[in-house]
């Protein structure tokens, strides 16, 4: 694997793993059309950089989650910050159990370039169907353990290459009336724990290249860059941009496909 190679992906992962329309997708797509080798492992490693991303942004939030989840148990102490570090924690295990075996066990079907185009176009026309329909009234601070669980089981779909868990987990996020904004934040740091799981699960397949330290930190600064912008995007305006995106990406990989 080349620099050139691991700075393309590096800037593909911190731009498209953050917003609702699949990393994974693009991570198999460009490689497949461009004839690149590269290795698995440096799917999950781009990922790292992106969580680093989402560590460094949401320090401080951090900080107070794993604080009020330490009060809520040892100190019996309620806070919005304890009961949310533990909708987190809970909402990650079906998840990520669930994910684990869909990729464990179904990971060469689901990486078919027709399978990750129809998931695109899917999920995009889903996306853009509930988020127009969908009220607004759930803050971040206000989410229930029903809402916060069913958001985490979601994201079981995104070990399919193509639903993407950012897509996934706001889609179900705004079907259950939970505002764009406060959807998004949740889906980033409902993203970390399952991120971390597989960087550890594939630690012993890194290789320590130059190539992947610039492609892990790549990701790092676009990742930064990529929630600030969607943050504030999402403060006025919709998924509607994203949803057209998914779809006009799965149709060009699927006139492609059928071309080859």
């Amino acid at each position: 694997m080349s620099i050139l190679q691991a700075i393309v992906l590096g800037i593909v992962q911190g731009l498209t793993e953050l917003l609702p329309i699949s990393s994974s997708a693009h991570l198999y797509i460009i490689p497949w059309i461009l004839n690149w080798d590269i290795p698995e492992a440096f799917d999950v490693a781009l990922h790292f950089g992106t969580l680093l991303a989402i560590g460094i942004f949401f320090f401080k939030d951090w900080i107070k989650l794993i604080k009020g989840g330490y009060e809520k148990v040892v100190k019996k102490k309620d806070s919005t910050d304890g009961r949310m570090f533990w909708y987190i924690v809970l909402a990650t295990i079906p998840g990520g159990i669930i994910g684990f075996i869909l990729d464990k066990f179904a990971s060469d079907i689901l990486t078919q370039p027709v399978i990750i185009a129809i998931a695109l176009i899917v999920m995009g026309i889903i996306l853009y169907l509930v988020d127009k329909n969908a009220k607004s009234n759930v803050k971040y601070e206000n989410m229930t353990l029903k809402q916060t669980f069913l958001i985490g089981l979601s994201q079981a779909l995104a070990f399919i290459p193509g639903v993407s868990r950012s897509g996934v987990t706001m889609t179900t996020g705004r079907l259950l009336g939970v505002s764009r904004e406060a959807t998004a934040k949740y889906s980033f740091m409902l993203s970390a724990p399952i991120v971390l799981a597989a960087t550890v699960f594939k630690l012993k397949d890194f290789v320590f290249t130059l190539p992947f330290f610039i492609g892990v930190f790549v990701s790092f600064i676009v990742g930064l860059f990529v929630i600030k912008f969607l943050l504030n995007y999402l403060k006025k305006g919709s998924f509607k941009i994203f949803a057209i995106y998914r779809v006009i990406v799965g149709i060009l990989i699927l006139i492609i496909f059928f071309m080859r």
